[in-house]
């Protein structure tokens, strides 16, 4: 299992940045541009990644103020899992946290694993930016 991880720090109170992650609608801010059809409701998603795929997830697991996670609801190319843990930094804010674990063979971690850090890093990036 490959896993990836970036995160955040945000001057938000861990509920808020919680209640934000929450919601899938939210998450089409975070995204790349190379990221299009964008269709989603509060626990699904479905979105189609330029040249690569069409992807659709679900809310699969919430700890509330903790963790959420999401799964794909179509059989993907290569099973996988994207978490947020968001946890209180000690300072009055937040650290978010964005893991996503796939199961990749040898020659699909050496295609997807850039990618796929590129985007934890662009998500983490943007929710700071979005949750000034």
């Amino acid at each position: 299992m490959t896993v990836i991880e970036s995160s955040a720090e945000l001057n938000l109170p861990l509920e808020k940045v919680y209640a934000f992650l929450a919601d899938l609608n939210n998450h089409q801010q975070l995204m790349p541009e190379n990221i299009y059809n964008w269709s989603s409701t509060e626990d699904e998603a479905s979105f189609t990644i330029q040249n690569m795929a069409k992807l659709a997830i679900r809310i699969s697991e919430r700890k509330e103020n903790q963790e959420l996670t999401a799964i794909p609801t179509e059989k993907p190319p290569f099973d996988v899992e994207l978490k947020w843990t968001v946890a209180d930094n000690g300072k009055g804010g937040t650290t978010a946290k964005h893991i996503i674990s796939a199961d990749l063979n040898m020659m699909m971690k050496m295609l997807a694993s850039g990618p796929l850090q590129k985007l934890a890093d662009h998500q983490t990036q943007k929710l700071a930016e979005v949750l000034k």
